[in-house]
């Protein structure tokens, strides 16, 4: 047994993060995916930074920060939130001041998560669902936590289907019969193709009712908000949520397809 001893003693606040998983042996499968793409989120977060890509460096940290909080890091993700508030600000200065001591305090915490775990992780598999004529739940998430959490919670009953960003979102759709995707959960805030232009191709194509469609986000202002609902879409499920709220939300979306 893994000794959660390591995680509390350095802040880690497991009950928030119980919150969403339920247990820590889905805390700890969900933990292995993560420790297997962080590198590279925090490589894309430098290149931006590097690039003065503010707005996709406000991206990137937004979803460090939301895979920081999932993991009781609450410490680290309000880290990322400073920086995630100077890159929507384009304010270029505080980011390069500040990244050096924002990366040595992920790498320590990443760090404490890789002692915790044990085992050095593995190399990540690739993500698939063999075709049946089981109807589709698509997934579009830049997080592979979010990913990887709704497709176990449906895995064996649907098949789950799923996107980093919207331009794979977009292909999906294009290759599979609509008539097969039971419903989508679509994220608003991806780097490149956003949720939004997701929302745009739906509608241009007159797709909502045969993709009941509902966003899952963690954005909070009202503005964005209101804009998800100018498109008719079935509802918004505010993360970070728990199993059974995904599951209520699935059934409330599925049951909306003509």
């Amino acid at each position: 047994m893994k000794d959660v001893s390591i995680l509390k003693e350095n802040g880690v606040d497991l009950d928030k993060s119980l919150e969403l998983f339920g247990d820590m042996e889905t805390y700890d499968q969900m933990l292995e995916d993560f420790l297997k793409e962080v590198d590279g989120k925090l490589s894309d977060a430098k290149k931006y930074k590097d690039e003065g890509d503010m707005a996709n460096y406000a991206i990137m940290v937004h979803s460090l920060k939301s895979d920081s909080r999932y993991f009781g890091m609450m410490a680290l993700g309000d880290m990322f939130y400073e920086h995630e508030l100077a890159g929507k600000a384009n304010d270029y200065t505080f980011v390069t001041n500040n990244f050096d001591k924002l990366m040595q305090e992920a790498r320590r915490m990443i760090d404490i998560l890789k002692k915790y775990m044990g085992v050095e992780v593995s190399s990540p598999v690739a993500e698939s669902n063999p075709e049946s004529s089981v109807e589709t739940i698509l997934v579009v998430d830049d997080s592979n936590i979010i990913r990887n959490f709704i497709q176990k919670i449906f895995e064996g009953k649907y098949n789950v289907k799923i996107a980093g960003d919207g331009e794979e979102a977009i292909s999906i759709i294009g290759n599979t019969p609509s008539s097969s995707i039971a419903c989508m959960f679509l994220d608003l805030n991806m780097p490149g193709v956003d949720g939004f232009q997701v929302l745009e191709y739906l509608k241009s194509r007159n797709l909502f009712g045969q993709i009941p469609t509902s966003v899952i986000t963690g954005a909070e202002d009202l503005g964005t908000i209101q804009r998800a609902f100018s498109y008719p879409i079935v509802d918004i499920l505010k993360k970070p949520f728990n199993e059974e709220s995904v599951r209520n939300f699935a059934m409330k979306t599925i049951a909306q397809k003509k």
